[in-house]
């Protein structure tokens, strides 16, 4: 299930280089699905859906320290540090969580977390 849901993760944030985003978010999310962005915002699955149309795509992505945490039967968190770069813009680093709920065998993205990262402090030399 990992691999599964790892792929998956890996689809979306590919959508989101490739600006198909929409679509892919769209397809996915649960009809009651949030976002809840670093900035804030929370957004119902149609908000995210709009606003992906005219996001400018991300030029690359990593995803690091990937956990997973079983949340019920048919439920299941995954937990890492994301880091996407745009050409031009600010990027972004975060601790994400994507939870997933399998729905006539298919698993859909219920609730997306981010929490901004914050550099680590330099000691006092």
């Amino acid at each position: 299930m990992k691999d599964e849901l790892e792929h998956l993760e890996h689809e979306g944030w590919h959508a989101l280089c490739t600006g198909t985003g929409s679509e892919f978010y769209g397809r996915v999310m649960t009809p009651d699905g949030l976002m809840v962005l670093a900035n804030g915002q929370v957004m119902g699955r149609d908000e995210v859906v709009a606003s992906l149309r005219d996001a400018p795509p991300w030029a690359s992505y990593e995803i690091s320290g990937l956990r997973q945490v079983p949340v019920g039967r048919d439920a299941t968190a995954l937990v890492y540090v994301g880091t996407a770069h745009r050409d031009e813009g600010p990027s972004i680093v975060a601790a994400m969580t994507s939870t997933y709920v399998r729905i006539d065998g298919q698993w859909r993205l219920a609730l997306y977390t981010q929490t901004p990262a914050h550099p680590p402090a330099h000691p006092a030399d």
